[in-house]
């Protein structure tokens, strides 16, 4: 039985890119029969920690942007009350708490990034700070005593901490509360997330009824993988694309993207219909279809997304010409040099790498090379970290497949 338009874009909502729906009967029935005449509130938490977005979270954003469209409401929960705390999780790698000037700067270049997907009239935000800021002690011990340590201990990263005797603070203990009494303070009807955030959201859900609300419904989507193919895309890792990249930058990363990957970037970033992108991996498996096109479509898919068909076309064009044809890009950053400087400062101070060990590992590779007349027929690859890069006005700096610097002499 043929299915409706709204019906085919409920399925979406509770299938494309997604790996758990908890009661996803329940959640159908609410989608389509109605949440009481009232859309439903679909709450997504964000952590203002960050001010710069990679297309990883627009894996989410676009899961919202789908509840917009069956006409339901995005509640975007800004952490801000959390975020002042900071996070001692893992000593290395603990967050530090961030002013309330600092919060708001990095919430409204966050929002503003992710209005580029998700529908501003369709969406309240609030902050958590609407009713933290209420919070006393007494409130903290009647939350605190809705969660058993056994209990907290079930999360899968709280369980390997404690397996391994890497030390858990009791303030750790209080977030998955503090997200989920969020959920409380929202009445949300639906939280989506990542599947990191199963365990949070779950929170929310079994807090709800203590204060006399239908629990919230829960859904997370997949979490892409980042540039090398295997671990989760993060800035920490620098296998990102970040959300704003430019287009040809876009297009250009997604490019390197391991075949294997590709199409879960197509489920989640993309539109293109399940029935083709079954096309497309039988044809692939079969030897029939190369792989190299599919990679092109993918990639011209997702910069549409964030750009429009027109820059993806030309960002599509400026890839051939470069990678087909051996050109250098015709644009690229440039950087004013007025005397010799050693071939591994220079990576550094351009943020062609990100320390001077990794410059090094980078030229021990083979993966730097020097156009002295800014012309790629006269390359040459850089064997050693004690070349000395002149101040030549016009030539370039190639670092990797697709980082290009421009020397500007005095």
């Amino acid at each position: 039985m043929k299915q409706s338009p709204e019906q085919a874009e409920i399925e979406r909502v509770l299938k494309r890119g997604v790996v758990l729906v908890e009661k996803e009967e329940e959640l159908r029935r609410l989608l389509l029969e109605g949440n009481r005449g009232e859309p439903l509130r679909v709450k997504l938490g964000v952590d203002p920690s960050h001010y710069e977005l990679t297309i990883g979270h627009a894996v989410v954003f676009r899961k919202l942007r789908q509840f917009q469209r069956l006409g339901h409401k995005a509640v975007v929960v800004i952490g801000d009350w959390t975020a002042r705390l900071g996070d001692p999780s893992g000593r290395e790698n603990a967050r530090k708490p961030l002013s309330a000037e600092q919060v708001k700067a990095n919430a409204a270049t966050y929002l503003d990034q992710f209005y580029r997907v998700v529908d501003r009239e369709q969406t309240e935000v609030r902050w958590q700070s609407e009713w933290f800021d209420q919070f006393t002690l007494a409130d903290v011990m009647r939350l605190l005593s809705y969660k058993t340590v056994a209990q907290m201990l079930a999360r899968d990263d709280f369980a390997k901490r404690f397996r391994n005797g890497i030390e858990i603070y009791l303030s750790e203990l209080m977030y998955p509360l503090l997200q989920g009494y969020d959920s409380v303070a929202l009445r949300a009807d639906v939280e989506i997330g990542g599947t990191d955030q199963t365990f949070n959201l779950l929170v929310g859900r079994e807090l709800q009824p203590i204060f006399g609300q239908a629990p919230q419904q829960i859904l997370t989507v997949q979490l892409i993988v980042g540039l090398d193919g295997q671990l989760k895309m993060g800035k920490s890792l620098n296998n990102y694309i970040a959300l704003t990249a430019p287009p040809n930058d876009m297009y250009g990363k997604l490019m390197s993207l391991p075949d294997h990957a590709m199409m879960s970037y197509f489920e989640t970033l993309t539109d293109v219909p399940e029935e083709e992108l079954e096309e497309m991996s039988r044809k692939m498996a079969e030897g029939t279809l190369n792989p190299m096109l599919v990679k092109r479509r993918m990639a011209r898919e997702i910069v549409s997304e964030f750009h429009g068909p027109a820059a993806a076309q030309e960002a599509e064009e400026a890839f051939i010409r470069q990678f087909s044809q051996r050109q250098l890009p015709a644009e690229m950053p440039e950087y004013r040099l007025t005397e010799p400087v050693n071939i591994v400062t220079l990576m550094v101070d351009a943020k062609l790498a990100s320390s001077r060990n990794e410059a090094r590992r980078l030229i021990q590779q083979g993966g730097v090379s020097f156009f002295p007349e800014g012309s790629s027929s006269q390359a040459q690859t850089i064997q050693t970290p004690d070349f000395t890069v002149p101040a030549r006005e016009g030539a370039v700096l190639k670092v990797g497949k697709l980082r290009y610097l421009r020397i500007r002499s005095a």
